[in-house]
């Protein structure tokens, strides 16, 4: 049998101990149940032969990623799981799963010293809203998170193509925090039909950035809140705003599909090697 085309393993940016109380995913099964929201991928997996790793097992606490600091750790904690991905020869690509993107700029480094692409999801979603308007605003969780975000769009160059970041403000949960807003719970009521808060929030900052701040299309800052992309995109054509809303997973992984169909990883001046056959006497910034 012909090997498949697409040969990716999806990580995750951490784990939880299974006796966290803080999680809000499986530690256990089928991939596709420790996937969160696969059904809304499904249709981009099903040409590809994908492994799911679950991640690193947390360091940084028992709870999920908000702040700078545990980007940062949990960014470190996944390297190691890239490097010897791109090493066993099994995959032709890398999709770090997880809506801040911790430790992208270092794996693709990793990642193009085998020729492998690497694609995360904060990354991939701005190229896309960048390819499909002039400016998009990012629907986010927290303030923390927002920040982290504000941080990721200057990095990557699209600043002048930020219309806004609208906080929700439904933060995930941690030992500092009453769990008040559980988002899980808003996910659950929208599943069954019934009215939620957070996507009426959604919904409300959604109308209020295209009416005034400019935004042409959306993207989801956090990965627990992807489920929110299709639910948004319905209310909002249902109020006649032609304004598409990303999703992190699906972004990322479409962008792994295309660079390995056009042979391309990331570009070798921008991510050399310690030893460059070539290099440069003076750079631009």
């Amino acid at each position: 049998m012909a090997a498949a085309r697409y040969r990716f393993l999806l990580i995750n940016a951490f784990s939880l101990p299974g006796e966290a109380n803080y999680g809000m995913r499986p530690n256990g099964g089928p991939k596709e149940g420790r996937l969160m929201n696969h059904a809304s991928v499904a249709h981009l997996l099903a040409d590809v032969d994908w492994d799911l790793h679950d991640g690193a097992l947390a360091t940084h606490g028992n709870h999920p990623v908000e702040t700078r600091e545990e980007f940062a750790i949990v960014g470190v904690n996944r390297l190691k799981i890239v490097r010897e991905a791109c090493a066993s020869g099994k995959y032709n690509g890398i999709v770090l799963l997880g809506g801040g993107d911790p430790g992208f700029e270092e794996a693709r480094e990793i990642g193009r010293r085998f020729r492998i692409p690497v694609t995360s999801c904060a990354h991939a979603q701005m190229h896309l809203a960048r390819l499909l308007g002039n400016r998009f605003t990012v629907m986010d969780i927290s303030e923390a998170h927002n920040m982290h975000m504000a941080m990721l769009v200057r990095h990557y160059g699209f600043a002048p193509n930020c219309a806004s970041i609208r906080n929700l403000n439904y933060p995930l949960p941690r030992p500092v925090l009453p769990n008040d807003r559980p988002m899980a719970e808003e996910k659950a009521k929208s599943d069954r039909g019934e009215r939620s808060e957070m996507v009426e929030a959604a919904v409300a900052a959604a109308v209020d950035a295209i009416e005034n701040d400019g935004a042409e299309s959306f993207i989801i800052g956090c990965s627990a809140a992807y489920w929110l992309a299709p639910v948004l995109q319905a209310r909002l054509d249902a109020l006649g705003w032609e304004a598409p809303v990303l999703e992190g997973y699906r972004c990322a992984i479409e962008q792994a599909k295309t660079l390995v169909n056009l042979g391309l990883d990331v570009s070798g001046l921008a991510m050399p090697s310690d030893n460059p056959r070539a290099w440069r006497a003076k750079k631009y910034v």
